[in-house]
């Protein structure tokens, strides 16, 4: 029987945990420009970035497929630098029953720990774990620092 799991890592960061998040949680659009050989599309269908409930969808490359993804933003704790999406359509839902995403930023005195959960529920027992995904953020991380601490 199926059930809820999660993998999950860490990031350090150069930048601060501020601006990290800031681009996660309100200009989540400009990913697609900071990591176009893998995000090649994020645009919001509903609400406004930055605001719980809005949907979102990233159309991205994971290990050589093109793959398209709608979430909702389940949660927002600003003060805490943390954001929740939950994945509501797309290529993550044929092998995953649930599929959410945590982000949660810790500055650091220099830089920032990011923080990354994958919580999920497999369709059945032969289904991997998202081990792909959590690399995918991880990437994605290192090229929002990197573009971020860019002189």
């Amino acid at each position: 029987m199926a059930r809820l799991q999660k993998v999950e890592t860490n990031v350090h960061t150069k930048v601060s945990g501020e601006k990290f998040y800031d681009v996660f949680c309100n200009r989540t659009h400009l990913i697609a420009n900071i990591f176009p050989e893998k995000i090649h599309s994020v645009e919001i269908h509903k609400g406004e970035w930055g605001t719980e409930g809005s949907i979102i969808s990233w159309n991205y490359l994971h290990e050589g497929k093109t793959c398209e993804c709608t979430e909702v933003v389940e949660g927002i704790e600003r003060e805490n630098n943390k954001v929740n999406f939950k994945v509501i359509e797309g290529d993550l839902l044929e092998h995953y029953k649930s599929f959410k995403f945590t982000l949660h930023v810790t500055p650091k005195e220099k830089g920032s720990i990011v923080h990354w959960v994958v919580q999920y529920e497999k369709q059945n027992d032969d289904i991997p774990d998202p081990y792909g995904m959590l690399q995918l953020v991880v990437e994605e991380s290192q090229k929002i620092d990197a573009y971020l601490t860019k002189d």
